[in-house]
């Protein structure tokens, strides 16, 4: 998968490996305009990315080849235990959670998921979760509390399933559950956006000690897409719906909502998804390390002095 800016980029790189297909096959030394090439390239690369706009930004976190949170989950640890169900409804596959390993220390990881293909995107439900999945959620949160384990939430997800049926079964009193229990986890709380995080669909696994976005990510209350039907009554307006919506991660940590910006590999996480989540789990560490040295009480107190001062303004 190749986004539109991308394809200069694309071009470039696909001229250098037929130079390498010939060198090799012609026997020829072209070993110099290969390096002007792949120079050129780097530089190239460097004035793309260094420079994306909001909207570009938001096209990078749905990219096709983006990792998900179950890739990030299984390169940061060997022995990830899934862990299933509500006890009351269902499991919900587009909310996933579990136990796994991190620096020798044993965490809950809970996250939206996402699928490759279209079979897996419908057995997903496409990232966007159920009220069973957050029920599920706040089952693993409160398990991961009664052992004394750190909870890790990673963020993906362009909202929560809007069907008939999910509001049927309680979706608001679902979030607005997990919002209030979060507050109140005597356990350490990292909450990192690897993808889309959207409206409360997001924040209903997003309230903790640190909230972290990587560096090609959205996070708002609406998507640039929806904002654009109900202001312009199209999606064509998406690109400037992006640009006033302020969503990415610096537009985040200026208005003082998330603790900081995880720096992916040039050109995207999908682009050294080993590289990304070796910086993830390095963040990971550090917040923990941070975090253990407060008591219970003094991090939930923290927690809600961090959420209570957002969207206050001092004149």
């Amino acid at each position: 998968m190749v986004l539109e800016f991308e394809k200069p980029i694309a071009d470039l790189e696909h001229k250098i490996q037929e130079m390498i297909h010939l060198a090799k096959g012609k026997n020829i030394d072209l070993s110099a305009d290969i390096q002007s090439l792949e120079e050129k390239l780097q530089v190239l690369k460097k004035e793309t990315f260094y420079n994306l706009t909001r909207w570009q930004r938001v096209q990078l976190s749905r990219h096709g080849d983006r990792p998900y949170a179950l890739d990030y989950i299984y390169e940061m640890t060997n022995d990830f235990i899934e862990l299933f169900g509500d006890r009351t409804v269902k499991d919900d596959k587009a909310m996933i959670g579990g136990l796994g390993d991190i620096n020798g220390r044993t965490v809950m990881f809970i996250g939206q998921q996402k699928g490759r293909n279209t079979k897996q995107r419908q057995e997903r439900n496409f990232g966007m979760a159920n009220p069973e999945g957050y029920r599920k959620a706040l089952r693993l949160m409160k398990l991961a509390e009664k052992f004394n384990k750190p909870i890790i939430t990673l963020i993906d997800t362009p909202g929560a399933f809007p069907g008939i049926e999910a509001e049927e079964r309680g979706q608001g009193e679902a979030i607005a559950k997990n919002l209030r229990e979060m507050f109140k986890l005597k356990v350490p709380v990292i909450c990192i956006i690897i993808g889309e995080g959207a409206s409360g669909g997001a924040l209903g696994i997003a309230i903790g000690d640190k909230v972290y976005m990587l560096e090609n990510t959205w996070y708002s209350v609406i998507s640039p897409e929806s904002c654009s039907s109900i202001l312009w009554r199209s999606w064509d307006y998406k690109e400037q719906a992006a640009e006033a919506l302020k969503l990415t991660g610096p537009d985040m940590q200026e208005n003082g909502l998330i603790d900081a910006i995880i720096e992916e590999p040039l050109g995207g996480a999908h682009r050294n998804m080993q590289d990304m989540a070796v910086r993830i789990k390095n963040q990971i560490i550090a917040a923990l390390s941070e975090l253990d040295k407060m008591k219970p009480e003094k991090r939930i107190e923290k927690r809600i002095d961090k959420f209570c001062a957002m969207g206050i303004v001092n004149e």
